[in-house]
């Protein structure tokens, strides 16, 4: 998605240079120029419009960690206990 708004900046930058809205740049620097222009705008674009994925995204990390960290205390409290197992009956 963050690709896409890049693409879509990029492509009406491109579009405001070949109309003369934006200049072109210093000499041969045209590209590049087009580039960062487009670099600048979609970053606050894709911060603004994709906060909703991020916060969804965001949640279902913490989730998935959350479980991890469960299964990993499970584990740990399964092997102290046969640790202790072992010990009582040596």
């Amino acid at each position: 998605m963050r690709l896409g708004i890049f693409v879509g900046c990029l492509v009406a930058v491109a579009g405001f240079v070949r109309l003369g809205w934006v200049p072109a740049g210093l000499g041969d620097a045209n590209v590049a120029w087009v580039v960062l222009l487009a670099i600048v705008i979609s970053a606050p674009l894709s911060f603004v419009l994709l906060r909703k994925q991020r916060d969804e995204m965001s949640t279902q990390i913490s989730g998935r960690v959350a479980g991890a960290k469960e299964r990993l205390a499970a584990n740990r409290s399964q092997e102290d206990q046969a640790d202790d197992a072992a010990r009582v009956t040596s």
